[in-house]
Formats: C-alpha cells, sequence, structure tokens
C-alpha cells in the first residue's frame, strides 16, 4: 500500500454521549484521581509490609494460600455450578476488553492474596513471584539490587499474571522476546486440584508451552519463576529525529536496532532497549538505550533526567523535542525509565484530562496521576464505554518486521492515529507450534532482525481517537478493527486479547493456533471447567447457554481429533 489519502466521511451528528466524554474530566479529577492516589497509597503500604516479611514467611503464606485454591475447586459441583474463574471484579482488569464473561453463571475462586514476592535468588538469577504482582513493585524490589526482569512491562498495575497468560512487550523484547519467553517455571493449579510445575523440559513441558496467551483457561497461576537480569543504575537514552514518508520511518526504525550485516546477537550493535514514536504520518523520534553506570551519568557535561517527578514534561512529548533540537542523549535513572509512559499511560492522559500536561496541572496535580485505568472502567457507565469502543482505538498489532512500513500505511488509511507506538520483539523458533508462532521457512529469507532460532516481529501499538474522530466525521470503529483483524490474519500478525476483539471464532483460530492448546485443554481436564480462550475474548455478553454449549463440543471431538501436535 503506497496510497496514503483517506477516505472522505460524512460529518457525524452530535450526541448527548459526546457531551458526556467531553466534560467527563469532572469525575476524573475529583473522584477517579483521589481514589486512584488512595489506592495507590495502600497498596504500596501493603506491599511495604509485604517486604518486610521474611522470604520462608512469604513462602509458607503461599503454600497455604494455594491449599484454599485446591480446597475451592473441590467444592465446586460440575453438574450445578458454572465454569470456573477468579473472583476478580470485571473492571478491575487494566485490558480495555470488557470481561462480560463473567456475566454468566459461573464458580468463583479468590486468587486476591497472591501478590508477593516470594524470591530473589541471586545465584540463579530467577524471581519467584506471585501472580498479583504488578511492575511497580517488582522493580522497587529488583532495581536496588541492581537487577531487573528482562521484560518490565511500562506500566506499574500491570500483573506478572496478565503479562503471562496475556501480552507483555518492553523495549527489551528484540533480545529477550516477550514476557512469557522470560519464565522459567510455571506453578499451576489444575482443573482436578493437582499443584504442578511446569518447565521447558520437566513431564509438564507440553503444558509450560501451552500457558502463554491462554487467558488462564488451562488452570491458575499461582506463581512463576523468571529470569533476572544484572543492570546499572542509568538508562544512557539517544533520541534521535526522523523525517520521511511512512516506509522510511520503517526503515529507520528497523536500523536502530537490527543490523543489516544480520549479526543480531552482537550486543555492541544491538541497543539494550528500543522504542520509536510516530508522531505524524513524515515524522517519528527513534529511540535507544544503553545501561550506564552512575560514575558514567554523572560525568561532567552529561545531561541527567529525572522523569518520575510528578511535575516534569510527559515523556512522549519530550521525546518530542527531538524533532525541533536535532539528535541528543541523556541520562535516566533506571527505574524511572523502566515506567516512564505511567504517568501519561503513553498519551492516553491528553484524552482523559485534556489540560493535563500543562505546566500548571503537573505542578500542583500531576502527584496524584496516573488515574487507575481500572477506576476509569468503573466510573464510565454503559453509554460512555460504548462510546469508547466505537471512536476510540487501543490495539497492538504484532507484525513481523519487514512488514512494519505495510502497516503503518494500513493504521494511516484506515484509522489516522497517531501517535504510533514501535516496539521489536523477537519471536522464538519453538519446539511445539504454539498459538501465536513464527511464519513457516522465515530463516531461509535471512531478513533484517531475524536469527535462525528467531524472528523478528514489532508492536505496532494504535491508542489514541482516529482522526475522523477529532474531526467530527463518522467513523465505524468496530468495522475498522474487523479490518485490522483481517489485515493480520492476511499477514501473519497477531491481535493481543487484552484488547476489544471482533473476531468470530473461525476468524479467531485463523489468527491463532489451536492445536496444542486445545490439546492441553483435554489432557488437563480445562475442558467443562475452564472456559475456552476464544470465549473468554469473545466481544458481548456470554450466556451460559452458549458457553456449555462450546464446552460441549468441544467433549465430544472425536478424541483422534485432539492428538498431541506434531512438533514443527
Amino acid at each position: 500500500m503506497s496510497d496514503l489519502e483517506t477516505p472522505l466521511r460524512p460529518k457525524r451528528k452530535t450526541a448527548v454521549v459526546d457531551f458526556l466524554v467531553q466534560f467527563r474530566w469532572i469525575v476524573v479529577i475529583f473522584v477517579v484521581l483521589p481514589v486512584s492516589f488512595t489506592i495507590y497509597f495502600l497498596t504500596y503500604l501493603g506491599d511495604v509490609r509485604s517486604e518486610m516479611k521474611s522470604y520462608k514467611r512469604r513462602q509458607k503464606e503461599h503454600d497455604e494460600n494455594v491449599q484454599k485454591v485446591v480446597k475451592r475447586l473441590k467444592e465446586r459441583n460440575p453438574s450445578k455450578d458454572g465454569l470456573v474463574c477468579t473472583a476478580r471484579k470485571p473492571w478491575i482488569a487494566v485490558g480495555m476488553r470488557n470481561v462480560d464473561y463473567k456475566r454468566a453463571r459461573h464458580f468463583e475462586v479468590d486468587l486476591s492474596a497472591f501478590r508477593n514476592v516470594l524470591e530473589i535468588d541471586r545465584e540463579r538469577m530467577i524471581a519467584k513471584v506471585e501472580p498479583l504482582v504488578n511492575m511497580g513493585q517488582i522493580t522497587r524490589v529488583t532495581v536496588p539490587l541492581n537487577l531487573a526482569l528482562a521484560v518490565v512491562a511500562e506500566f506499574d498495575d500491570l500483573t506478572v499474571g496478565g503479562l503471562i497468560n496475556g501480552y507483555g512487550i518492553e523495549g527489551s523484547s528484540h533480545i529477550y522476546g516477550l514476557f512469557s519467553d522470560t519464565v522459567v517455571a510455571y506453578e499451576i493449579v489444575l482443573a482436578d486440584g493437582r499443584v504442578v510445575r511446569a518447565t521447558k523440559d520437566n513431564e509438564y513441558s507440553d503444558l509450560f508451552y501451552a500457558i502463554p496467551w491462554s487467558q488462564g483457561t488451562l488452570g491458575f497461576l499461582v506463581s512463576a519463576e523468571i529470569k533476572l537480569i544484572p543492570i546499572k543504575e542509568y538508562m544512557r537514552l539517544t533520541y534521535k529525529p526522523v523525517v520521511g514518508n511512512l516506509q522510511e520511518i520503517a526503515q529507520a526504525y528497523s536500523d536502530s536496532f537490527a543490523p543489516r550485516d544480520g549479526d543480531q546477537d552482537n550486543p555492541e550493535k544491538v541497543p539494550d532497549f528500543v522504542e520509536t514514536m510516530i508522531y505524524t504520518p513524515t515524522e517519528a523520534v527513534c529511540m535507544t538505550g544503553r545501561y550506564a553506570s552512575k560514575e558514567e551519568a554523572k560525568k561532567k557535561g552529561n545531561v541527567i533526567n529525572e522523569v518520575g517527578w510528578w511535575f516534569k514534561p510527559w515523556f512522549y512529548q519530550h521525546a518530542q523535542k527531538a524533532l525541533k533540537k536535532g539528535e541528543f542523549v541523556e541520562y535516566i535513572p533506571t527505574r524511572e525509565y523502566y515506567h516512564r509512559h505511567t504517568r501519561s499511560i503513553y498519551w492516553e492522559g491528553k484524552l482523559i484530562l485534556p489540560f493535563a500536561d500543562q505546566w500548571w496541572f503537573r505542578f500542583f496535580l500531576g502527584w496524584m496521576m496516573p488515574p487507575k485505568i481500572s477506576l476509569l472502567k468503573a466510573t464510565q457507565g454503559e453509554a460512555i464505554r460504548n462510546y469508547y469502543h466505537d471512536m476510540h482505538v487501543i490495539q497492538d498489532m504484532l507484525v513481523p518486521l519487514y512488514k512494519v512500513g505495510n502497516a503503518l500505511e494500513w493504521v494511516h488509511h484506515e484509522m489516522e492515529v497517531y501517535p504510533i507506538w514501535l516496539c521489536p520483539h523477537r519471536m522464538y523458533k519453538s519446539p511445539i507450534k504454539t498459538m501465536i508462532h513464527t511464519e513457516p521457512g522465515f530463516e531461509h529469507h535471512h531478513r533484517q532482525g531475524d536469527t535462525h532460532y528467531s524472528q523478528m516481529y514489532t508492536d505496532v501499538g494504535v491508542y489514541y481517537a482516529p482522526g475522523p474522530v477529532l474531526r467530527g466525521e463518522v467513523f465505524d470503529g468496530s468495522e475498522a478493527v474487523r479490518r485490522m483483524e483481517s489485515w493480520l490474519i492476511e499477514n501473519h500478525g497477531f491481535q493481543p486479547q487484552y484488547a476489544v476483539s471482533e473476531l468470530d471464532e473461525k476468524n479467531f483460530w485463523r489468527m491463532f493456533d489451536a492445536g496444542h492448546y486445545e490439546y492441553c485443554r483435554r489432557k488437563y481436564g480445562a475442558v467443562g471447567t475452564f472456559m475456552s480462550v476464544y470465549y473468554k475474548s469473545k466481544k458481548g455478553r456470554k450466556t451460559e447457554k452458549e458457553v456449555q454449549e462450546a464446552e460441549q463440543a468441544i467433549l465430544e471431538t472425536p478424541s483422534a481429533e485432539v492428538d498431541e501436535p506434531l512438533d514443527y
């Protein structure tokens, strides 16, 4: 696609909901922000109390809580009770997908106690954590030790469980892969109450490969052992402006971290962190980071930018300055760099509070930012919720690196959303064909960023109100997402299921591979106990009858159709 002209659209009639959205900032300032700040503070106190306990005591409490889950599962009567899910309220999830599956009859299991860092093993370089540990909590523990998870997702509120069962990425994913790729072992409570530890080379290796992207539909994740890496106190960040068309921007982005000579595993040529933000169809800023010591950062002439202070300019706006001042370098404290997009929720904060990026708001009220996404969802009401589905885009398109330019042109033509976030990640060639997988034969093409064991993908992050909506024109968000999903299927791309999906069941399993997932569902007794990943992700309300019929259809599938899938 090279024609960047966007379609002409008629003007949209203004409705009452437009005014509710326009003045929603009143509710956010006087209700959501104060309550969010209170919750953040109380959560912080709870984390501090947890950190004061010995690892031995935390493990003892963990074992007791696991047995409570086992006991609760055994209390379920399959003939009378609904399918099993967590007791977490539907609006608490960080993702934009509505948790409509909980509106059907279900059997709840409380996992709210699983929010402790169980161990930091500096010899094995492993962090053992429970699923409700979030990124802010884990970095608070590890960074002072000059350690970090290999992949640290940007938002403080993102939890280990969500990043494993769903999707997690960060600027280091071009080296380490997705968040789930850095997990060494899972502790899972299965449908029958068995507690198993799954690794890539033990008797539960098939389960190990099936857990990522399964949305918790194979069992309850109660702990994970995750890879740690050594880090330094600062991130040396280089901001490089790029001016050109979208294909040229895509190439400059690729060149920022993927050597054209194919030497992708050379740390001298590949930065520790990478991201690119595209501000217009012709302007972008590529950022590359390398860990730096405190001694280096504080050398005379170096600029240190503590971006974590509440009164500082939002990070995406700060980076945009490179378009005017040219390439520049600065040093950011490592933990502050990890969470650089938290305060502004990337750039969504500009829509939620249009004036929150102004100096006076940042100085006087910026300490209360960000509003909790869960509270924004809880206070929006059905009308605003539907408005955001139709008039707003929050989607990630995972596409092969060599197709990023085409993806950018597609987004511009169909959605006109800016800024756009680009973040690369390795997709490993797995011994088992999992729900997401590399393109067949990719290793024979020797494309930029690829190695013999992994294909380089990119997250094209599309988060904002589309251009037609900002201009007051007609825009069909559901249809745009359907076209996006079709484009992804045709181009071997994937859509993380935290977002609103329009996929029907047939197309869902065209995008994702069902073979190994369904094999594990049958083998480990998840069918008839946990809802399938499609019905958990499906848009709209799920009736109990609809879900039961879907589960029954799987149970009635001839066993020959669910034999263990072949490796590829």
